[in-house]
């Protein structure tokens, strides 16, 4: 029961956070398992620009659309 109690006051903003946001960390982890799949996919990247770069395009729902059409019949 100490033990809990230790743990409970440990946490206790993040307790409160949830309960006034109603929001976890669920989605930052699923993002962050996204970046170390293309971390290690890479092997590295040249520099850290690069991986971030990276990370913008995993995770920012960019929309690649052309302006113009490619293709002509």
């Amino acid at each position: 029961m100490v033990s809990a109690a230790k743990s409970i006051r440990t946490h206790w903003d993040g307790i409160v956070s949830w309960f006034q946001t109603d929001i976890t960390s669920a989605i930052m982890e699923g993002y962050n398992s996204l970046f170390q799949s293309a971390k290690s996919r890479a092997r590295g990247y040249r520099n850290n620009d690069y991986f971030i770069d990276m990370m913008f395009l995993i995770a920012g729902r960019l929309a690649f659309t052309a302006k113009y059409p490619t293709h002509s019949r």
